[in-house]
């Protein structure tokens, strides 16, 4: 993870939600149980709108926010994710499927939140508090939809 900016972090979060909405659709197509092919597809689905919301957060930024460096205090573990779609979500149970991704968002909230911390301008802390807000709720909303999903 090579990011400088606060606009490269958006890129790059964009960039991860984009590349895993792909893999899980491209799971859903060679998963043999239904539940979790279902559960694949809501998942890729859930996953392009997050990148379209993130990506979002660029075109309302101002310009000077996303060109401020963050590789100064951003000394973080890099988000695991699987950057080129192998069948690892074919081959993975409903459960495992939705414990993997909710680990992946954990993540990125993890690193949210500890940039968030460490941001010294305001402008920069309140784009991180907003993408933490953005990320908590939506694996809020993944959480419940998924619930219902489990119910059925």
């Amino acid at each position: 993870m090579d990011i400088k900016t606060f606009g490269e972090l958006i890129d790059w979060t964009r960039d991860l939600h984009q590349n895993l909405a792909t893999c899980l659709r491209h799971c859903a197509a060679h998963h043999d149980d239904d539940r979790a092919k279902a559960l694949l597809t809501y998942l890729a689905s859930h996953e392009n709108e997050l990148s379209r919301i993130v990506d979002e957060f660029e075109h309302q930024s101002a310009k000077n926010t996303l060109s401020t460096r963050i590789y100064d205090y951003l000394k973080h573990q890099t988000v695991h994710s699987h950057e080129s779609c192998d069948p690892h979500y074919a081959q993975l149970n409903f459960d495992a499927i939705y414990q993997q991704v909710m680990e992946f968002h954990d993540q990125i909230m993890t690193l949210f939140q500890n940039l968030s911390e460490r941001a010294e301008i305001p402008e920069a802390r309140d784009l991180l508090e907003s993408l933490l807000t953005m990320e908590t709720n939506e694996a809020k909303r993944l959480a419940s939809q998924v619930g219902r999903m489990d119910d059925l």
